[in-house]
């Protein structure tokens, strides 16, 4: 989310900045009026919509995916084969469409931003619009990581441990921006916001997760 000016006005870019995060063009909510909010709305669903139909297609094939994965791990003997074929195959469906929009090239400059928190001061003059879909989005990248971890194995039923997979992968990713030169901004603070992300995530799913149930029926 990196900030720049046009104009001689400061001007907020969408989703991790110049076209980077997961990606709403460069012109942004920040000086629209609500009429021009519908219309990005619009625009971003031209831009991604096509994701978003990907990710609805691919949830039947998930399904026959978990299934015959269980059955496969249920044959071979081990003991936990529903739950960690489901975990297995939802962090997969849960992260790979936020990791192709944002690794789809995009219209901006690439630049990387070290300083934590400095663009998402940025936020602060923001509508509500803005903060929801810039936050919430990078709030969402590694969720479903976050989440099913430490359902899947004990050896992850850690916060900590689920953040620094999280900040690993979220690190690379934005790496990844960078190095292949996509167009995009590469934010701290995006890694920031998809950590919380994930340790959010694996906090609501607490009560399921595998350390509290017996580790015979959950070693992977």
């Amino acid at each position: 989310m990196v900030a720049g000016r046009r104009g001689g006005r400061d001007r907020l870019p969408a989703v991790g900045g110049a076209e980077g995060g997961w990606g709403v063009r460069e012109d942004t909510f920040l000086y629209l009026g609500r009429g021009d909010i519908m219309g990005r709305v619009t625009q971003t669903w031209d831009q991604w919509g096509n994701v978003v139909i990907a990710g609805f297609l691919a949830l039947p094939l998930a399904a026959l995916a978990i299934l015959l994965l269980s059955r496969r791990r249920a044959r071979s003997g081990h003991p936990a084969p529903v739950r960690t074929a489901l975990a297995d195959v939802g962090i997969v469906v849960g992260t790979a469409p936020w990791i192709w929009m944002i690794l789809t090239p995009g219209g901006g400059r690439s630049g990387v931003s070290m300083v934590p928190f400095n663009d998402l001061t940025w936020l602060v003059r923001a509508p509500w619009e803005t903060v929801f879909v810039q936050v919430g989005g990078n709030l969402l990248v590694f969720a479903a990581l976050g989440a099913l971890l430490p359902v899947r194995t004990p050896r992850m039923a850690s916060p900590a441990r689920v953040a620094a997979v999280a900040a690993a992968c979220s690190v690379t990713v934005e790496t990844l921006q960078y190095v292949l030169s996509l167009g995009r901004a590469s934010s701290v603070d995006d890694v920031i916001i998809n950590t919380l992300g994930a340790v959010l995530a694996a906090l609501a799913t607490r009560r399921w997760w595998a350390s509290r149930i017996p580790a015979v029926t959950v070693s992977s």
